[in-house]
C-alpha cells in the first residue's frame, strides 16, 4: 500500500542551503506594504501591494543583478496589463470567459520563449484571473499601480546589495565551476558512478556560469575588461574539463596536488588575485597526464592575468546577437513553433473550462480554480500529473496553517508580524520542491484575500474545493486528453543527441591542412562539444521529469535511463580520445572514425524505432588497442541496451 515511486520522487525534498538573504527580503517585502496600508487605514491597498510583492519574490530566481532586474521588472509590466484587463471584464460573465481564454493562449505561447517570458506569461494570466474574480478598487488603474508598486519594492530591496556585491555572482559562478572540476578530478580513476555524478555537476556549473557572463556581456556596449577577464578564466577551464575524462579512463587516481591546485585557482578567481602562481605538480608521463598538466598550467597563467586580451577571447557558445535581433527571433520562433501553439491551446482550453464552470455553477471564491490551473499547467515546473497531485497535497498542508492563523490571530496589525514569518518561509520552502512551495504560498494568499473579502475562516473550505476542481480540470483537459501525455516517444530527443555525437566524432578527428585550419577546427570542435554536453544535460533533465510521470511514460523513462548514462560515457570517451591525440597518442585511422560515426547513427536509429529497450548481445567493433578503444567499448554497451522492434 506504499505510494508509487514516481509520486515519492516528487515529494522528496531537494537538498539546498537556507537562503537567509532571500528569506529576510521576502519577509520585509510582504509585510511592509501591509503596515503602510494599516497606517493609512487602507488595508485593501496594502493587501494588493503585498500581492505584487509576492509575485516579485517568486520571480527573483536569478543570480546576477542585471538578470534579477529583468526577472522582476519585466513581469510586473505584464502583470499590470493582466490585472487591468481582468478588472475591465469583472462581472461580465461570458465576455470574461472569452477574454481570459484568449489571455491564456497568449500567456502559454510567450512562456515558451525563455525564463523571463515564462514568468511574464504566468503573471499576465494570474493577475488577469485575480482581476476578473475579485472586486478591485476604482478607478481601474489603482490595482495595476498597487501591484506594480509591490513588485518594484521587491526589486528595490534586491538592488540594495548591488553596490556591495557588484560582479560577485559572476565571479562566484566561475569559481564554482573550478571547484566542481576539482571534485571531478579528485574522483577520476575511481568508481565510475561517483565520477559521472561529479562530471555532470561540472557541466551544470559551466552552463550556469556561461549563461550569467554571456547574458551580461550581451547588454554591455563594447568590451568590459572585467567581463573579458571572467570570460577568459571560464574559457581556460575547458581544456581541463576535456582532460578529465582522459584522466578517468586511465584507471588510476590523480595525485592530490592536482585537485588542490584547481581549488587554489577557484579561490584566486573569487578573490580577483593577480599574484604570480606557484604550482608544484608531479611529473607527467602519459598523454592523459600531459593533458592535465598542460591545461592546469595554462589555466593558472590566465587566471592570474590582471587583464586578458580582449581580441583573443571567444565565447565558446558563439557570440550572442543583439537584444533586438534575439527578440525578433524569439517572436518568430514562438509563432512558428508547434510546441508553443500546443501548450497555449492546452492552457487556453483549461482556463476556458474553468471560467465556463464558474459562469454556470455558483462557487465561492471561484477564481481559485483558474489560478490552480495556471500554476499546475506551468510548463517548466515539472510533470503535469504529479504536479497536480503535489499541488493538492501542498494546498491541504497550507490550509492547515492558514486555518490556525485565521482562527487564532485577530485581523489588523497582528497580520504584519505573521506576514513577516510566512513571507520568509516562501524562499526557504520553494527551494525544497513544488509541494513545499505550494504549502508556503497558500496561507500568504489566503491572508491577503481575507483582507480584500473579510470572510475569515470561511475561506478555508472554498479554497480547498476550488483547488481540487482546478487540479481535476488540469488532469483531464490538460493531461489525459492529449496524446503526447501517454504516447510521447521520450527517446526521440536522446536519438537526436546521439546523432550530434556522431557529428562531433567526425569533427573531432577530421584532418586539417594547415595551422589556420587547425585553429578553426579546434574552435568549432569546442563549440560543438559544449553544445553536446548542454544537450545531454537537457536530456537528463527531461528524463528525470518523465520519471515522475505515472505509467507508461515513467516506466519507459526508467527503461531508457541506462542508455542516457551510456551516451554520456560515449561522449566522455570521445573527448578523452581527442585529448590523448593532442598530447602524443597516435590518431585513429579515418576508416575507424567513420566506423564509430556509423555505429552511433545506427544506435540513434535503434532508439527511434524502439518503444521499450531490449537487451541484445554484442561485442565492440575495432581492434581494441587504438585511441578509440574506450569509445568502441562504450558503444558496445550502449548498443546492447536496445534493438529495433520486430
Amino acid at each position: 500500500m506504499a505510494p508509487p515511486a514516481w509520486l515519492l520522487e516528487g515529494l522528496k525534498p531537494t537538498t539546498a542551503p537556507v537562503p537567509w538573504a532571500a528569506a529576510a527580503r521576502a519577509g520585509v517585502a510582504l509585510s511592509v506594504p501591509l503596515a503602510v496600508g494599516f497606517a493609512l487605514d487602507e488595508p485593501e491597498y496594502g493587501a494588493l501591494a503585498s500581492m505584487g510583492a509576492l509575485s516579485g519574490v517568486i520571480g527573483d530566481t536569478a543570480d546576477a543583478y542585471r538578470m534579477r532586474v529583468l526577472n522582476i521588472a519585466v513581469p510586473q509590466v505584464f502583470g499590470a496589463v493582466g490585472v487591468a484587463l481582468g478588472t475591465l471584464v469583472y462581472g461580465h460573465g461570458w465576455v470574461a470567459v472569452a477574454v481570459l481564454t484568449l489571455i491564456a493562449l497568449v500567456s502559454g505561447m510567450i512562456s515558451s520563449i525563455g525564463t523571463v517570458a515564462s514568468v511574464s506569461g504566468l503573471l499576465l494570466l494570474l493577475n488577469a484571473v485575480v482581476g476578473a474574480g475579485l472586486p478591485m478598487p476604482q478607478p481601474w488603474w489603482i490595482a495595476p499601480l498597487l501591484l506594480s508598486a509591490g513588485g518594484l519594492f521587491v526589486l528595490a530591496l534586491t538592488l540594495l546589495g548591488w553596490p556591495l556585491r557588484g560582479r560577485r555572482p559572476e565571479r562566484a559562478a566561475v569559481a564554482a565551476t573550478y571547484r566542481a572540476l576539482a571534485d571531478a578530478l579528485e574522483a577520476a580513476g575511481g568508481p565510475g558512478d561517483l565520477y559521472d555524478e561529479r562530471r555532470r555537476r561540472v557541466t551544470g556549473e559551466l552552463d550556469r556560469a556561461y549563461d550569467l557572463i554571456l547574458g551580461r556581456r550581451a547588454r554591455v556596449h563594447g568590451r568590459s575588461p572585467s567581463l573579458v577577464r571572467m570570460l577568459a578564466q571560464l574559457n581556460v577551464v575547458i581544456p581541463l574539463v576535456e582532460a578529465a575524462p582522459a584522466a578517468h579512463l586511465r584507471g588510476r587516481p590523480l595525485p592530490p596536488e592536482i585537485p588542490a591546485a584547481v581549488r587554489g585557482l577557484a579561490t584566486a578567481v573569487e578573490e580577483g588575485s593577480t599574484s604570480a602562481p606557484v604550482l608544484d605538480l608531479p611529473e607527467a608521463r602519459t598523454p592523459a597526464e600531459r593533458a592535465v598538466d598542460a591545461a592546469l598550467r595554462h589555466a593558472a597563467t590566465i587566471v592570474h592575468l590582471p587583464e586578458a586580451d580582449p581580441y583573443n577571447v571567444d565565447d565558446r557558445l558563439g557570440r550572442p546577437a543583439a537584444l533586438k535581433v534575439r527578440a525578433r527571433r524569439a517572436v518568430r520562433d514562438m509563432m512558428m513553433s508547434e510546441a508553443s501553439w500546443r501548450y497555449g491551446l492546452r492552457l487556453a482550453l483549461c482556463i476556458g473550462l474553468a471560467q465556463s464552470l464558474v459562469s454556470v455553477v455558483e462557487l465561492e471564491r471561484s477564481y481559485w480554480i483558474a489560478l490552480t490551473v495556471t500554476f499546475v499547467l506551468k510548463p517548466d515546473f515539472g510533470s503535469v500529473f504529479s504536479r497536480a497531485l503535489l499541488r493538492a497535497l501542498g494546498t491541504a498542508i497550507g490550509l492547515v496553517v492558514a486555518a490556525a492563523v485565521l482562527a487564532e490571530v485577530p485581523r489588523g496589525w497582528w497580520d504584519v508580524p505573521v506576514m513577516v514569518v510566512l513571507g520568509a518561509l516562501i524562499p526557504v520552502f520553494s527551494a525544497k520542491g513544488y509541494a513545499f512551495q505550494t504549502a508556503a504560498i497558500t496561507p500568504v494568499i489566503l491572508l491577503l484575500s481575507d483582507l480584500l473579502n473579510h470572510q475569515g475562516f470561511d475561506l478555508i473550505r472554498p479554497r480547498l474545493l476550488d483547488s481540487l476542481i482546478g487540479c481535476a480540470i488540469t488532469l483531464i483537459a490538460g493531461y489525459l486528453l492529449w496524446p503526447e501525455s501517454w504516447h510521447t516517444r521520450i527517446g526521440d530527443r536522446l536519438a537526436e543527441t546521439v546523432d550530434d555525437a556522431a557529428r562531433y566524432v567526425e569533427r573531432a578527428f577530421a584532418p586539417a591542412a594547415d595551422d589556420a585550419a587547425r585553429a578553426a577546427a579546434r574552435t568549432a570542435r569546442l563549440q560543438a562539444r559544449r553544445r553536446l554536453y548542454r544537450d545531454l544535460s537537457g536530456v537528463r533533465s527531461e528524463f528525470q521529469r518523465a520519471l515522475t510521470e505515472p505509467p507508461p511514460t515513467g516506466t519507459r523513462a526508467a527503461a531508457w535511463w541506462p542508455l542516457v548514462v551510456a551516451v554520456e560515457r560515449i561522449v566522455d570517451a570521445s573527448t578523452a580520445a581527442r585529448v590523448r591525440v593532442n598530447h602524443g597518442a597516435p590518431p585513429p585511422a579515418p576508416e575507424e572514425v567513420a566506423s564509430v560515426a556509423r555505429q552511433l547513427r545506427e544506435l540513434a536509429g535503434r532508439v527511434r524505432s524502439s518503444t521499450v529497450p531490449v537487451r541484445v548481445e554484442g561485442g565492440p567493433e575495432g581492434d581494441g588497442s587504438g585511441v578509440l578503444a574506450p569509445v568502441h567499448q562504450e558503444l558496445a554497451a550502449a548498443r546492447a541496451i536496445t534493438q529495433p522492434e520486430r
